[in-house]
């Protein structure tokens, strides 16, 4: 695959069932509502176009990107709103898709500012989860699947904006990171 891969720890494979399965449990949970999906943007971008694909309910799409990481590997645990919604969020119900749950600042502090425009409901998918990470109680309401506490790239994930593409989520080589410092 890439040279600079150490490990693959989610396939491609696998991750097209957790989509499959959570996109089937969406429908179920919001067939008679029509939820704005809000993809956080950049790394959710992947997985939130699988997902839209995948469920069947009427549904509507915006995003937002943040930023807590910059250049680093892990969260600064400063979130900044870097390009926020333009749809109304006022009476929505919310499915917030992020690519993966680290400290849980991000997603803490997005879901309440959802909450203060008035959402109806605010919900959390997420791809990934590291629970051992956590610095907020926030916990998704739809997830892909628990990882461990290392750094991971793909499926949009990245590494100082590399790596995005693979199909797969992977942890890159030790090297990698020494060399680009």
């Amino acid at each position: 695959m890439n040279e600079k891969i150490g490990k693959i720890l989610v396939s491609g494979e696998r991750l097209a069932a957790h989509v499959k399965r959570l996109a089937a449990e969406i429908d179920r949970d919001y067939k008679d509502k029509k939820p704005l999906f809000i993809c956080v943007l950049k790394g959710a971008f992947v997985f939130a176009a699988d997902l839209l694909r995948a469920v069947t309910i009427p549904a509507q799409v915006e995003f937002m990107r943040v930023s807590s990481y910059g250049a680093d590997t892990v969260s600064s645990g400063n979130v900044q709103i870097v390009q926020d919604t333009d749809l109304p969020i006022k009476g929505r119900h919310i499915i917030l898709i992020e690519d993966i749950v680290d400290s849980g600042l991000t997603l803490a502090s997005l879901k309440s500012l959802l909450e203060k425009r008035d959402a109806a409901s605010v919900r959390l998918c997420a791809m990934l989860d590291k629970p051992e990470r956590r610095e907020a109680d926030i916990v998704p309401d739809y997830l892909g699947e628990s990882i461990p506490n290392e750094f991971v790239v793909g499926y949009g994930l990245d590494y100082n904006e590399m790596f995005r593409e693979l199909p797969c989520v992977a942890v890159l080589k030790p090297e990698v990171y020494v060399s680009s410092e």
